[in-house]
Formats: C-alpha cells, sequence, structure tokens
C-alpha cells in the first residue's frame, strides 16, 4: 500500500524540473527516469515518509531497461527522513518504491534527485570510510574504474555507530510539525478504539507517581481511560494525589481497595472499572511516550482483529536519563516461553483478559509472564503485533516501589510454574534455564525416529574422522544413521577412513563425483536416506557433549516446526552461529558472530531457544516430509552460498516455524574443507548466488520479523 505523493518527484539538475510518479493506493510507485539523463550517474536522493519514526516502509529500487531491479538501501536522517547516495546503473529507467507491509503503508513526500559530482562524492566517501576512499582513488588513477567505483559505493553504505542519547535525538523526539500530523490524523477517523490504561497503585513515590499519570494525560490520542486501583496505600499522599487527578480529568476512574491485595488483584480490579475495548498496561512508576496510545490505535485500525500489541521499552532514571534500550523481536512463541521479553508496553483486548480471569494470584513477580502465556497458547500469531518504537520508559530508580525487584526467587518460581502448566499440555517438561530462565524441554516421539545424517564431503579425513567419531561414539541417540556423500575423494587417508568404518552399519558411503555443489550432494544425500528426520551435517563439525541430537530430534519432530539448527562454536569458544538474521550485508549473517561462546547475547538472546528466519546448513535438521514438501535445497542457482537461507525462507513460506536452540552445542570449523571465496571463480559465483536471492527474496531480506528495525544491518550484533 502506498500514498502517492502530490505532483512528482522533483530533479535538482539544469534545470530544475518534475519527474513523472505513477501508482495508486495498494500498488508500487515507479519514478519515470526515461530522458533524465541519469544513467550510469552518481546522485544523492532525499524522501520522507510521514509517519514512518525513520523505519523504512518501502523499498527503494532501481529499474534498468531489462527489467532487472536492483535495491538501494536507504539511511535514515531522521524526523521521517531518508536518503541514499550512489551511482545509478547505466541503463536506469525509472525509480521504484514498493510497500514492505500490507498494514502499515508508506507515503512519498519531497523526492528529491540531486546529481554528485565526482570531488563532492569523494568527499562525503571520505568522511565515511577513509580507507577504502584511498583505495578507490588509488585504483581509479590506475585507470581501473570498475573496482573503483565498487569501493567508493561500499565507502558510501557505511554507517557510523552512535550511542542511545544520539539515536533519541536523531529519531525520538517529536517535532511539532509531527505532532501536528499526529493529530489531524486521528481527527480524520471515523471511529477510534478507546483503550484503558490500568495501574495498580500501592506507595510509591508521589513524585513518580504523579509522572506516570501525567504521561497519561499528555497522550496525543485522547480516546482512552485511566483505571486506577489503589491497593491500600499507607502513605496518605498517594490516595489524595490520585482525587485531585481525577478531579481534574474525567477519563480518570478510580477505587481504593480496603486491604493489600498485591499487583494481581490490583490491577484485577483496576481491570474492572475499564470501558475500554483494549486495556494497557502501566506500573505505577513507568512512563508512557506521548505517542504511544496513538501507534497502538493505529495498529488496530490496521488491524481490528489483534488480540495482542506490545513495543518496545527502556528504562529511565531518577534523573530522567533513558537508558538500555530492549529492541525487541517481532512474535516469537518459544522465546517468549523463556522469558517475558513482550513486557512493556503490552495492550490486550479487554474481552479476553477477563475471559482468561486477569492476572492470576499466587504468580506474583512473574503475572504478567503467566498472562502471555496463557493468552497466546493456541493464538493464531496473525493476532499479535509488534510495533517496534519505543514507547514505554520503565523505571529504574530507588523509591519506584517496583512490585517485581523485591523478590527475584519468587518471581523465577513462579515463571516456572506458569510454563509448567503450559508444558504439561504439551506433553513436555518445563526446567530452570540459563540466567535464571525457563527452558521448555520435548519428549522425543516413542519409538525415538531415525535421523539420517547426510555429510557431503571430500578427502580430508581428518576432519570426517572428528564428525564420524563424533556421531558413533560420542552421541547419545538411540535410533542414527550417516550418510557421507562422497564428492570425488582421492587421498589414500580418506579410503583408509571409510576402510576403517567398513563395519559399521550405521554408516553408509555414496559415491557422488562432479564438481562440487553443496545443494545437489545433499539433496543426493536426502534421496537415499531411511530416516524421518534428516541432518544435514558439515564435515567439519565436531561434537561437544550427548545430547545435542537429541534436542534437535525432539523440537524437528514437532508437526509446526519446519527445521531447527544448533549453536556453533569456533574452535576459539566464539560463537560462529546463533541463527541466520535476513538483510546482514545485503542477504544474510549470523547473529552474535564472535561474541565468547558462553555470553548471554543481547537480553539473554543467546542462551535462550527461540524462532529465527533461517538456520545454518552445516548444521540443520528437519523432518523429511518437510524437505520434500518445499523440493529441497536449490541445486540450480544457489550451489554454494544462500542455499540454506533459501531452503529455510521456503519452509517458513510454507507455514512452518524455525527454532534455533543453544541446548545444542558443536564447534564448525568453518570453511577448513572446501576454502574461502578467494579466487576470481568463487567470487563470480558468489555475486552471482546473491543475484538470485536479492531477485527471489528482496523484500522479505529487507523485513526479517525477528530482528528489531531499529538495529544495524551492517552485522547482527544488534547494536544501533
Amino acid at each position: 500500500m502506498a500514498e502517492r505523493a502530490g505532483p512528482g518527484a522533483r530533479l535538482k539538475a539544469r534545470p530544475e524540473r518534475a519527474l513523472p510518479v505513477t501508482g495508486a493506493d495498494g500498488s508500487d510507485l515507479r519514478i519515470d527516469l526515461s530522458g533524465a539523463g541519469l544513467g550510469g550517474a552518481w546522485v544523492g536522493l532525499t524522501w520522507r515518509d510521514p509517519g514512518s519514526g525513520g523505519i523504512a516502509r518501502a523499498l527503494l529500487s532501481a529499474l534498468s531497461e531489462n527489467g532487472e531491479s536492483v535495491a538501494l538501501a536507504e539511511e535514515p536522517l531522521g524526523e521521517d527522513a531518508f536518503a541514499w547516495t550512489g551511482r545509478l546503473p547505466p541503463d536506469v529507467v525509472a525509480l521504484r518504491l514498493t510497500a514492505l507491509s500490507r498494514t502499515d503503508p508508506f507515503v512519498l513526500r519531497d523526492l528529491v534527485i540531486r546529481r554528485r559530482g565526482r570531488i563532492g562524492i569523494v568527499a562525503r566517501a571520505g568522511c565515511r570510510q577513509p580507507g577504502l576512499t584511498v583505495q578507490a582513488v588509488g585504483w581509479r588513477l590506475l585507470g581501473l574504474k570498475v573496482r573503483a567505483r565498487g569501493l567508493i559505493a561500499r565507502a558510501l553504505a557505511h554507517r557510523s555507530e552512535t550511542g542511545y542519547a544520539a539515536w533519541i535525538a536523531r529519531f525520538d523526539r517529536l517535532s511539532k510539525a509531527e505532532r501536528a500530523r499526529i493529530r489531524a490524523e486521528i481527527a480524520g477517523w471515523a471511529e477510534a478504539p478507546t483503550i484503558s490504561v490500568l495501574m495498580p497503585v500501592h506507595n510509591p513515590d508521589p513524585r513518580v507517581l504523579e509522572a506516570a499519570i501525567r504521561s497519561v494525560r499528555g497522550q496525543l490520542y485522547p480516546a482512552w481511560e485511566l483505571c486506577i486501583a489503589d491497593d491500600a496505600s499507607t502513605d496518605p499522599r498517594i490516595p489524595k494525589l490520585i482525587a485531585r487527578h481525577a478531579a481534574q480529568e474525567p477519563r480518570i476512574r478510580t477505587l481504593r481497595r480496603p486491604e493489600n491485595g498485591h499487583i494481581a488483584r490490583a490491577t484485577n480490579d483496576a481491570l474492572s472499572l475499564a470501558g475500554g475495548t483494549f486495556a494497557a498496561f502501566l506500573d505505577h512508576d513507568d512512563l508512557l511516550s506521548e505517542n504511544a496510545l496513538y501507534e497502538v490505535a493505529r495498529a488496530l485500525r490496521a488491524d481490528p482483529d489483534l488480540e495482542l500489541i506490545y513495543s518496545d521499552e527502556d528504562k529511565v532514571d531518577a534523573r530522567g536519563r533513558r537508558f538500555e534500550p530492549h529492541f525487541k523481536s517481532g512474535y516469537d512463541r518459544e522465546l517468549l516461553w523463556a522469558q517475558n521479553y513482550v513486557n512493556h508496553l503490552c495492550v490486550v483486548r479487554t474481552r479476553t483478559l477477563r475471559r482468561l480471569g486477569g492476572l492470576r494470584p499466587g504468580f506474583e513477580g512473574s503475572q504478567d509472564h503467566d498472562l502471555l502465556l496463557r493468552l497466546t497458547e493456541g493464538l493464531d500469531e496473525t493476532r499479535v503485533r509488534h510495533i517496534p518504537k519505543v514507547l514505554y520508559h520503565w523505571r529504574a530508580a530507588a523509591g519506584s516501589g517496583t512490585f517485581s525487584d523485591r523478590a527475584l526467587a519468587r518471581a523465577e518460581e513462579a515463571r516456572l510454574r506458569a510454563l509448567a502448566e503450559v508444558a504439561e499440555r504439551r506433553g513436555a517438561r518445563a526446567e530452570r534455564g540459563p540466567e535464571g530462565f525457563n527452558r521448555l524441554v520435548r519428549p522425543l516421539p516413542e519409538p525415538a525416529p531415525l535421523v539420517s545424517v547426510v555429510i557431503p564431503t571430500r578427502d580430508r579425513a581428518e576432519l570426517l574422522a572428528v564428525v564420524l567419531d563424533g556421531l558413533f561414539a560420542r552421541t547419545h541417540y538411540p535410533a542414527l544413521e550417516v550418510i557421507v556423500v562422497d564428492n570425488g575423494s582421492t587421498e589414500p587417508a580418506t579410503q583408509d577412513l571409510f576402510t576403517r568404518y567398513a563395519g559399521e552399519p550405521r554408516l553408509r558411503i555414496l559415491p557422488a563425483p562432479g564438481p562440487f555443489n553443496f545443494s545437489d550432494l545433499s539433496n543426493r544425500g536426502a534421496a537415499a536416506a531411511r530416516g524421518a528426520i534428516l541432518l544435514f551435517l558439515n564435515n567439519d563439525i565436531e561434537v561437544l557433549e550427548p545430547g545435542w541430537l537429541t534436542e534437535l530430534a525432539s523440537i524437528a519432530s514437532e508437526p509446526e516446526i519446519g527445521a531447527v539448527g544448533a549453536k556453533l562454536l569456533y574452535p576459539d569458544g566464539t560463537i560462529q552461529h546463533g541463527g541466520i538474521v535476513l538483510g546482514i550485508g545485503g542477504i544474510a549473517g549470523h547473529s552474535h558472530l564472535g561474541l565468547p561462546g558462553g555470553a548471554p547475547g543481547y537480553f539473554a538472546r543467546m542462551v535462550l531457544s527461540q524462532e529465527v528466519s533461517a538456520v545454518t546448513g552445516a548444521c540443520l535438521a528437519m523432518r523429511a516430509e518437510v524437505f520434500a514438501q518445499v523440493g529441497g535445497f536449490d541445486a540450480a542457482d544457489l550451489a554454494v552460498a544462500f542455499n540454506d537461507v533459501d531452503l529455510c525462507l521456503r519452509v517458513r513460506a510454507a507455514g512452518y516455524r524455525i527454532v534455533w536452540t543453544p541446548h545444542a552445542r558443536l564447534v564448525h570449523h568453518e570453511s577448513k574443507s572446501r576454502g574461502a571465496e578467494d579466487t576470481p571463480e568463487k567470487r563470480a559465483r558468489f555475486e552471482a548466488e546473491s543475484r538470485v536471492m536479492r531477485e527471489r527474496w528482496e523484500p522479505v531480506l529487507r523485513t526479517d520479523p525477528y530482528y528489531n528495525p531499529n538495529l544495524s544491518r551492517a552485522a547482527a550484533h544488534y547494536r544501533l
């Protein structure tokens, strides 16, 4: 969906003129460049998308005469503005903007195209990446124009990292014009859902309670009510403060409990006052951003069937300094079982909240997590919406009286009990996991399904011996077969290894001579497999602990799971694979690459099971029926690179979930058998496969549901 922008884009050239823009709501926008003389030109593009908050809602690409599309990676400038600087393709005929979301349409405003001279381009590149720019100038002086252009393009694409304070100043400050735009938008809505804000109160510092109430009264969105339940506060200032605000504001509804019942009962009493269609939770010491309820209402207007909406959050100290932002994943059932990553801001349909009985007394400290586990059990993921904006500020200051800080051990115990109920209904069990979070342990089916391990290889017997020893001697799994797909091994050591294992009934050697094609070799191994579960494994994997395959097989056996990946470490103990994040480096990259293996990662992501968009083919388990359903690996167009990402994206498109687990750990001696991409032939093949991925999956690569759009695409280190 898109909203067309005025009469057209402006071309800042000699002379300035307008370019035609075609397209309408629900279709792409196209800016015609034919006759503009911009083929092969260095240009700077700027445009605005009002209401985007600096998060791209459209994919900008350049179209060539032959129909080829090249994505142009935008740079957010703040205040809904974006830019791109680079060299357009020589045969460019148009620019195209494609909506990335059906529920969050983009608006094109003030698109300007400016020609850039060589000096200006070099100067801009030099400010971003001086080293690359010097190299580019050197190659240009030697007459190697193509190589120089590539280096300049890389330098221009560099994004400097910023601290959180700088990010707030650039992307999280509403200007007077933006406030006016939001109010005008709301005024144009025919219907506006009422949102009831539930606030249980018990003896907070009056100053923080005052700030919390004012953060609701100051909302840009007017259709709210604040439902306050005073849980028998003993500080006489608290009921007086609440009464004063209620007298000033008719949208505030209050009650006072005769005795202290703790947070669950107090919240449920606040819920009894609620008349809104949706209920939002606000602790008595926290703050809502002024656009919080507007963003929630906007999401509800886009999809009235939503049951649960949540946003990003941060913390705020006594001086008002914001810190420790949590830029969250989209809806992730696996991660939610382990931790309450949803937390704040959390908004639930009031009718559903009442049907569930509200919060349950006895789960204090993890009452919200318990509610979310009950709410989401069996809930279709399309009825959950994550708003990737910081709409909630969680106070971390003395005197706030935060309920959940009082008894950490009790909170962990309550969290585990809440998951245990879910686990029991699934025939699984709940355990205390790393960092005090939960772990859901699935049972293996009875009898244990046969796992067919497919290992493509060519020589390198010293590596293959390690993985075979790990499978046959150090893996505790009762039903296993190994298919080594031999891609023309010739070294005597390899033949000696095969001879040594000749008496192993669980091993088969499948000859597959010819050029190396990982996809084809894997497909051949899968065709020869007898197991219900396929495990694709590189020949440079080393087993660390006996239960790893049981973990993978138990998850892969679930009907809703399409593929499972493990935690892979480099030989030095740092993380090589923590799941794959789309869009990193243009296509995809590994999460938390290089982090110490025992480190928890971003909000404990590296020690908790979670859903991901893709996992590496170096260790990928999936049911044979799913592999056959999606057509296996793409041997025609993706022989070596990205075939695992492509496979996983097809698995997700078929409706399955993909899980990464840290409870199956292996060492990956990456690329030791095949070598690095360091020859012209290998580089050319890599570029061709990259092009296939962009043409096939470009919009998907730009919108990984499990990686927050506020985070860097340069590397998946969860940095701004």
